[in-house]
C-alpha cells in the first residue's frame, strides 16, 4: 500500500536534513505506526506522503501511484487528518462534509448514510448544523476526522489524531481504525502516546534524526533493546543512543 524508498527532504537550503534516505514499506491491512521525537520527521514524512511537501529526493508511492507523478490519484485514494484541524470558519459541520463529500465524489445517498454514522461515532450530531468556527479544538478534530472517513479511502494517514478527543472518542477511533484494517486498507499514523501505539499497531517504525533507526512489530522490536517491558522502554533508550 505504501513503498517509500529513499526518500530525503532538507530545509534552509540543505542546512537542516528533516528526513534522510529513508525506506518504509506499509503492507495492506496493516496499522503502522510513526514514532519519535519533537522534530524527528514525522510531520515532514507524512507532509511528503499526501502531497504538501515535495522530496529532495527519492520515490513514494500509495496504493501503486507516484505522489510525484500521479497526484490525483493518490490523494482520491487517501484520507488524511493533519496534526492541526484547519477548516473552513464560516461553514456548518455538515456544510463542510458536504463539501468533503464533494470533493471525493460520494453519492448523495451513501454520502448520508455515512455521515449519520461518522458523526454517531464522535458524538457530533448536536453540533453539526453549528458554525465551524463555534467548535473546541476537540469538536475541530472530531469533524476533520470524519471528512476524512467520508469516502472511505484505502489508506488513512493521520498526524496525532488522537490530540483532543475524549476518552470515548478516543477508543472509538482506535476501534475504527481496526476495522477499517480488517477490510484489508491500510492505517498510517504517528503519535506520543507510546501505550496506543504498543496496544494498536501490527507494526512500528521509530524515526530519529530523519532517519528510521527501528521497524518492525513489537517482537521485533526488543530484540533490538536491553530493556524490553514496554515500548516506551524501548523507544527511550533507542533515540537516546
Amino acid at each position: 500500500m505504501i513503498k517509500i524508498n529513499d526518500l530525503s527532504k532538507s530545509y534552509n537550503r540543505g542546512a537542516v536534513k528533516a528526513v534522510n534516505n529513508l525506506n518504509l514499506h506499509v503492507k495492506a491491512g496493516e496499522i503502522f505506526g510513526f514514532l519519535g521525537p519533537n522534530g524527528a520527521g514525522k510531520t515532514t514524512t507524512i507532509k511528503m506522503m499526501v502531497g504538501l511537501l515535495k522530496p529532495d529526493r527519492g520515490t513514494l508511492m500509495i496504493s501503486g501511484y507516484s505522489i510525484t507523478d500521479q497526484p490525483l490519484e493518490v490523494k482520491k485514494r487517501i484520507g488524511f487528518v493533519p496534526d492541526t484541524p484547519e477548516i473552513y470558519d464560516k461553514l456548518t459541520g455538515l456544510e463542510y462534509l458536504n463539501f468533503m463529500g464533494d470533493v471525493y465524489g460520494v453519492p448523495g445517498a451513501v454520502r448520508k448514510e455515512r455521515i449519520a454514522m461518522l458523526l454517531d461515532l464522535f458524538e457530533l450530531g448536536g453540533a453539526v448544523g453549528d458554525l465551524l468556527q463555534s467548535y473546541s479544538h476537540g469538536m475541530r478534530q472530531k469533524i476533520v476526522l470524519v471528512g476524512a472517513m467520508l469516502h472511505q479511502p484505502e489508506v488513512f494517514i493521520m498526524d496525532e489524531p488522537m490530540v483532543g478527543l475524549d476518552p470515548k472518542s478516543s477508543n472509538n477511533l482506535k476501534n475504527y481504525m481496526r476495522e477499517h484494517c480488517n477490510q484489508g486498507k491500510t492505517v498510517f499514523f504517528s503519535t506520543h502516546i507510546l501505550e496506543v501505539a504498543e496496544r494498536l499497531c501490527d507494526r512500528i517504525g521509530i524515526i530519529h534524526r530523519g532517519e528510521l533507526i527501528a521497524c518492525g512489530t513489537m517482537e521485533e522490536l526488543k530484540k533490538l533493546s536491553r530493556d524490553k517491558e514496554t515500548l516506551e522502554n524501548i523507544f527511550l533508550e533507542l533515540t537516546e543512543k
